[in-house]
């Protein structure tokens, strides 16, 4: 089968008349800098937040001592679920899901 490619064959010609009538030539922009002397002060709280961020990211966000240990204690099939505490950080977690969807 032969595919017929038309679209290559006009080469710069307008697809549709009226699509060559509406184009407009572009535009010029000036490529002429303008001077910049805008003074940019941070406060002393987003400093506080950039330090606790850079703090924050280069500590684990885990303990991977306390991960081995519980690793080990499922392995060994000693690690028991305290399905009270589930139980209390689900209803927590659905609390503030609702309390969220409330005030968005």
């Amino acid at each position: 089968m032969k595919i017929n490619d038309s679209i290559n064959k006009t080469g710069g010609l307008p697809i549709s008349p009226q699509q060559g009538r509406t184009e407009k030539a572009p535009e010029k922009v000036s490529s002429t800098p303008t001077p910049s002397s805008t003074n940019v002060q941070i406060s002393s709280l987003s400093s506080q937040l950039q330090a606790m961020q850079s703090t924050q990211a280069s500590s684990a966000v885990f303990e991977a001592k306390k991960v081995e240990e519980i690793k080990l204690a499922i392995s060994e099939g000693r690690f028991q679920v305290n399905s009270e505490k589930v139980a209390d950080g689900l209803l927590e977690t659905v609390k503030d899901l609702l309390s969220a969807r409330k005030r968005g």
